[in-house]
């Protein structure tokens, strides 16, 4: 007898794994081309911010605001932090060096650390923890309540009214927050090494008056400054463009806060490459 001929529920048989395959390449293209979009995405907005930021009207309010959220309010967290990060690493270097009859240079070392590293590195990360996710979810409250569709209604451009202010509070904050974080880190390293540990004070603060510079202190600011706008950046990013009613605020949140982390620590080795011209790779 000749073969029966295809039917429909054949032809979708067949079908089925071209379209799982189908699927499958559109979302590894996805998943490949989602950071360059991302990028883009953050470009535009930084555009747009330094494209309105130079224009009237000026709102310096907004700006005393914001710099209060973001440094004021961070004050206490990063003093913390700074405090047992400085004490951490006093117990570690101490108990290390001694070993090669070298803890005379813990001062040093944990000035270096603090000033080159640690310092940028740690209050950003704080900032972003509190301050980000915090201008996140606010920004993005405002767009799923329709409040920033309601300030283009009245000819105030949003860019300039909420995200403006905020980036220039990250670039003048976060650096201030650092240098916070430097004094009370060596702070805290002074007490645990010389109180606890035993170390004589001279000597902690001779090598590191004699081994930090202003040189390693500028590293770590102009490190701060790039942290503080992609922190800045990337929160009001999220939050201005974010969907989904409630849940899509937290979304957002929890991504403005994962890429912060991930750019501050990027961020971190492009920017000490540049400085010491080591390149990239």
């Amino acid at each position: 007898m000749p073969d029966a001929a295809p039917t429909a529920s054949d032809a979708e048989e067949s079908s089925k794994p071209r379209a799982s395959l189908r699927d499958a390449g559109e979302w590894l293209l996805k998943l490949l081309l989602s950071p360059f979009a991302e990028l883009g995405a953050l470009f535009e907005l930084l555009g747009e911010a330094l494209f309105w930021g130079i224009r009237p009207p000026y709102r310096g309010r907004l700006l005393v605001e914001a710099m209060e959220f973001v440094g004021i309010g961070s004050i206490f967290i990063v003093s913390l932090t700074a405090l047992f990060v400085g004490g951490v690493l006093a117990l570690q270097l101490v108990d290390g060096f001694r070993d090669f009859g070298a803890e005379n240079q813990t001062g040093a070392v944990i000035g270096l650390a603090l000033a080159r590293e640690v310092g940028p590195v740690f209050a950003a990360l704080m900032v972003t923890s509190r301050a980000g996710s915090a201008m996140t979810t606010e920004l993005g409250s405002m767009r799923v309540t329709s409040q920033i569709d309601a300030l283009i209604t009245m000819a105030i451009n949003p860019v300039q009214f909420l995200v403006v202010p905020r980036l220039v509070a990250g670039l003048v904050m976060v650096p201030v927050l650092t240098m916070l974080f430097n004094i009370v880190g060596v702070f805290g390293a002074f007490f645990v090494a010389v109180s606890l540990l035993g170390l004589d004070p001279g000597v902690f603060m001779d090598r590191l008056q004699w081994l930090v510079d202003w040189d390693d202190v500028s590293q770590g600011l102009i490190k701060a400054m790039v942290f503080g706008i992609a922190v800045t950046l990337i929160a009001c990013r999220q939050g201005f463009y974010a969907r989904g009613g409630a849940a899509g605020v937290g979304r957002a949140t929890n991504r403005a806060v994962v890429q912060s982390a991930i750019a501050i620590l990027m961020l971190d080795y492009l920017v000490t490459s540049l400085i010491l011209g080591q390149g990239f790779f």
